[in-house]
């Protein structure tokens, strides 16, 4: 037993190896933590004060409390989390079929002034009329959404 030993640490790479193993451990760690605390609050079903409760545990004794809080509730965070992505998928969803079928439902100007110009063209309104439409379409106020209000004012 008269050989000297040899640590870790002797050997640069080795010490670069424990460095980062130690870095990555402590990043995984505060992602963990931020990921118990935002739980925390996600969690619907946790009272006021059992939120409180979990906080200041995991505030308080950081390893104990997120270990514990891991142990305790970590078999529903993936479902909580689950359904916040899936509901906001669905918000998302929703808010694109929503503008889409108002942008499909509602003509563009360039639809409506074509329209203006075939009802002029068959006559059944006037010039005058066509120019206050196209007025009212391009000016953005409003499409006209029935040309043939245009025809009832003038009983054609």
């Amino acid at each position: 037993m008269s050989g000297a030993m040899y640590l870790a640490y002797d050997y640069p790479l080795l010490s670069a190896f424990w460095t980062m193993l130690v870095f990555f451990l402590w990043i995984m760690w505060f992602i963990l933590l931020f990921r118990v605390v935002v739980d925390i609050f996600r969690d619907d079903d946790l009272s006021g004060w059992a939120k409180a409760g979990w906080l200041v545990f995991t505030i308080v004794l950081p390893f104990l409390g997120v270990f514990v809080y891991v142990i305790a509730r970590g078999k529903n965070m993936g479902r909580r989390e689950m359904a916040q992505a899936r509901a906001q998928q669905e918000a998302v969803d929703s808010y694109i079929r929503e503008t889409a079928k108002g942008a499909a439902g509602r003509p563009s100007s360039v639809d409506e002034l074509a329209r203006l110009s075939e009802i002029r063209a068959h006559g059944d309104i006037t010039d005058d009329e066509f120019r206050r439409a196209k007025e009212l379409v391009l000016s953005g106020h409003g499409p006209a959404e029935h040309p043939g209000s245009f025809t009832s004012s003038t009983g054609r």
